[in-house]
């Protein structure tokens, strides 16, 4: 082979090489597949049962109220909250009482979405929860049976009760944004014995303080705030 073949060959290598590597940067990269829309959702709720329950009681009444957000694979956070007090008026003994709680924990719903924007759920769940109570003066009168009669006063005092919760219930959408449902609810006393000798008759979110378990309902009507997330 000439040197001039040799030569021109070379060049036409480089020239070769060149092209290509202007191709490649002529050819746009692959688009990013977009990120998929995740849904969230945060909802409000009011114990509309408690109203009724209050009306038709003249010794207790309770409040309550709560949130739950969405987190993923149809798992819930909630956490609820509310205030109640109580009137102990008897022959022998008078006092009252009053009290707020709050309480944290999951929901997870038993059924699969039909559609992403299927909100309705049934579901098992669990709660921790924790009472901050006042109890007043108590004024009590006592008969050992053989005519005397003996009365005093027992001090105020305050406490906390700590309590767990195995739930479940349903929430069903009625309207866009617009839950009904309902929930119920055992409940274990953590530290009964922290109660003292004159237990709270009654303990807004719990019930009886004088009892280690409880069973309760709520009936809820609820709102909810809707938007998407991307990942």
């Amino acid at each position: 082979m000439s040197k001039y073949s040799f030569s021109l060959l070379l060049f036409l290598l480089s020239f070769s090489c060149i092209a290509q590597d202007q191709d490649s940067l002529a050819v746009p990269a692959k688009a990013s597949a977009p990120a998929a829309a995740h849904p969230k959702q945060l909802r409000f709720s009011f114990d509309v049962a408690r109203i009724l329950m209050n009306r038709l009681s003249e010794q207790k009444s309770s409040y309550e109220g709560g949130l739950d957000y969405y987190l993923k694979n149809e798992t819930y956070f909630t956490a609820e909250f509310g205030s109640g007090n109580s009137v102990i008026d008897y022959p022998d003994l008078k006092y009252k009482s009053n009290n707020i709680f709050v309480r944290a924990g999951i929901d997870k719903s038993l059924f699969e979405r039909r559609y992403p924007q299927d909100w309705g759920m049934g579901f098992i769940g669990f709660r921790y929860a924790v009472g901050m109570i006042n109890r007043n003066e108590a004024a009590y009168t006592t008969n050992d049976g053989l005519g005397g009669i003996t009365s005093g006063i027992t001090p105020a005092h305050r406490f906390t009760a700590h309590w767990f919760e195995l739930t479940g219930g349903m929430r069903v959408e009625l309207f866009k944004n617009t839950f009904a449902g309902w929930n119920v609810r055992f409940k274990f006393l953590l530290n009964q014995k922290a109660m003292g000798e004159l237990k709270p008759a009654y303990i807004a979110g719990y019930g009886a303080g004088e009892k280690g378990t409880a069973f309760d309902y709520n009936f809820y009507l609820a709102f909810a705030l809707r938007w998407s997330a991307k990942h």
